[in-house]
């Protein structure tokens, strides 16, 4: 996913506010979806950039060096009940970023914040507000609405904690009128009422990944005469070869469907 930001020059500004997560794994999109309304309900100062950071790692180190302050939304296994915000500050931060990770993106930021370091980084101010996320594991799910609705006490802690680092936000006259951080296929309500039912698409991966593999190793179990396999893949055309038919969904939560889509 590409960077994006809200201010008019990245480089110059003291104060980011950055949400990370992969909006495709259900909760674990949170800080992207929480940065993502509170750039739709409120004007930032010129010194405050607010970046949909996704799962990027350390191609957010520059914008990590950039800041004397930062304000990190995410996912967090506190391994607390679903839905529990919990905000750490400064020393602390870095720990929590490591504890259960969840997927990559939490071990890439880990790494941001060290290197950062490492090359002079010592911010005033670091703060990680985190949500315990309820299901992860959902394949373009989006966020469960236990989950989704503390962003509006998220983005409330969010202000509450600028305000604190004298920053005032302006509430948007026009929040419909605005431009939303990412493209517009990954805005919240498009991205859900495009996606599939469980009964058309699995939850698990793509299915269409999921089965080819399946198929290779059935074949190769079956077919062990190197001399017979390599002849028919020498006659067969290569987009034939490469083709999958009929995806099926390994979940067997009940949605598996012969043929439908990813």
């Amino acid at each position: 996913m590409p960077l994006a930001m809200d201010n008019n020059d990245s480089q110059a500004s003291s104060i980011l506010v950055l949400g990370i997560g992969n909006v495709l794994w259900a909760d674990e999109g949170f800080g992207v979806r929480a940065v993502e309304a509170l750039h739709r309900r409120f004007d930032v100062p010129p010194q405050v950039t607010v970046l949909d950071g996704g799962t990027q790692g350390l191609y957010l180190l520059p914008y990590i060096q950039a800041c004397s302050e930062l304000l990190v939304i995410d996912a967090i296994d506190y391994g607390l009940p679903p839905a529990t915000i919990h905000v750490v500050r400064d020393d602390e931060v870095p720990s929590f970023m490591g504890a259960k990770k969840m997927s990559l993106h939490q071990t890439g930021f880990q790494e941001v914040l060290a290197a950062a370091q490492l090359l002079g980084w010592q911010p005033r101010h670091l703060t990680l507000i985190g949500v315990q996320p309820q299901v992860i594991d959902d394949y373009g799910g989006s966020l469960r609405p236990e989950v989704a609705a503390r962003i509006d006490e998220v983005i409330q802690l969010a202000v509450e904690e600028l305000g604190a680092w004298k920053v005032t936000l302006r509430p948007r006259e026009a929040i419909a009128d605005q431009v939303g951080l990412a493209a517009p296929a990954l805005a919240l309500d498009h991205y859900e009422g495009q996606r599939p039912s469980s009964r058309d698409a699995c939850r698990l991966g793509d299915a269409r990944f999921l089965v080819q593999a399946s198929q290779t190793e059935t074949q190769t179990d079956t077919e062990t005469d190197p001399s017979r396999v390599a002849e028919r893949q020498h006659h067969q055309p290569s987009a034939s070869r490469s083709s999958i038919q009929g995806p099926t969904c390994l979940d067997t939560t009940g949605c598996s469907r012969e043929g439908g889509p990813p």
